[in-house]
């Protein structure tokens, strides 16, 4: 199953999202119009805005104001993905050079403050206090993530309770702030909100534990990135935390000199001890948990080709290669 099938029945919502986005980027200043048009014409998946519109059509939404609330959770998403390339010192994201290695440091980190801004004044523009509430709340939970990280790096002693908090932090709240949002629109009551936002929650647990699975065992010209980035980073994932905790002495010992040092020198010996310790099959299932959560929060909703491709969604995240 591929992201296009389960586009298509919001294909026309997604053409209007992309309009919205063209329109929002420009700027009077050339560099900025350059570096922001760079990033969002990469070929990324679109998941979030994607789920916000799903959610909403589930709930029978058929105004306007989810097109530009989806670019608004895009442009979100847009400006952390500059923001992490910078931190993390990435050269390659989605196959191409990165916005950092191609303009600067300095050029990513302005045009992703940009991006921040904007986002925010098109939330301004919707006027809804819950709607502008849930986005805020997400970007200072996102951000909060982004530390948690950096702290976490090289950090031997970070357990899978601490590894799962970021992922939450970082990668799952937008998620669950664009699904959340669908069913403000959609005018969901209070619990079948919720509801929604539960099943953005789990579904980007789910996608990130999948792409921590991914920097191990994808192909590069699939994923879109290089082999062994998290370890480079000494990013303590999940794959590397079960080494540690379930492997053997010497395989624990591997990772973690791993993860203190950085660097790409162990990466073949990890890798190995990755494979013989069943990290990727744990990480897996840990990911297929969090998808069957995600199906059953959404329960409640009606039957309709909308509800199918949510739940297709979460095949699709546990399943994909890149």
């Amino acid at each position: 199953m591929t992201l296009e099938q389960l586009y298509t029945l919001i294909g026309p919502d997604m053409k209007a999202v992309d309009a919205v986005i063209r329109d929002r980027l420009y700027s009077d200043v050339a560099l900025v119009r350059q570096v922001a048009e760079y990033i969002t014409q990469a070929g990324g998946k679109r998941l979030r805005p994607a789920l916000l519109l799903l959610i909403a059509g589930a709930l029978g939404y058929r105004g306007s104001r989810h097109h530009e609330l989806a670019a608004v959770v895009e442009f979100i998403h847009t400006a952390t993905l500059l923001h992490d390339d910078v931190v993390d010192e990435s050269a390659l994201r989605r196959g191409r050079d990165t916005a950092n290695a191609l303009f600067g440091n300095a050029a990513s980190v302005l045009v992703g403050d940009f991006l921040y801004s904007r986002a925010f004044q098109m939330m301004v523009a919707v006027d809804d206090m819950r709607v502008m509430r849930v986005l805020a709340d997400a970007t200072n939970i996102i951000a909060e993530g982004e530390v948690l990280q950096l702290m976490n790096c090289h950090d031997v002693d970070v357990d899978e309770a601490r590894y799962m908090q970021v992922i939450h932090y970082k990668t799952a709240k937008l998620f669950e702030a664009a699904a959340q949002l669908g069913g403000i629109l959609g005018g969901a009551p209070v619990e079948l909100e919720q509801a929604m936002a539960c099943y953005g929650r789990h579904l980007g647990t789910a996608f990130q534990l999948i792409d921590d699975v991914l920097d191990y065992s994808g192909e590069e010209a699939a994923t879109g990135k290089h082999l062994g980035d998290d370890l480079a980073e000494g990013k303590p994932t999940l794959p590397l935390i079960h080494v540690m905790q379930r492997g053997t002495p010497e395989q624990a010992a591997t990772v973690r000199k791993a993860i203190e040092e950085g660097g790409r020198d162990d990466f073949p010996v990890v890798l190995a001890a990755i494979h013989a310790s069943g990290a990727l099959d744990y990480a897996r299932a840990r990911a297929r948990e969090e998808a069957e959560i995600a199906r059953a929060a959404i329960s409640a909703l009606g039957d309709s080709n909308y509800k199918k491709a949510l739940l297709k969604l979460t095949f699709f995240a546990v399943e994909r290669d890149r």
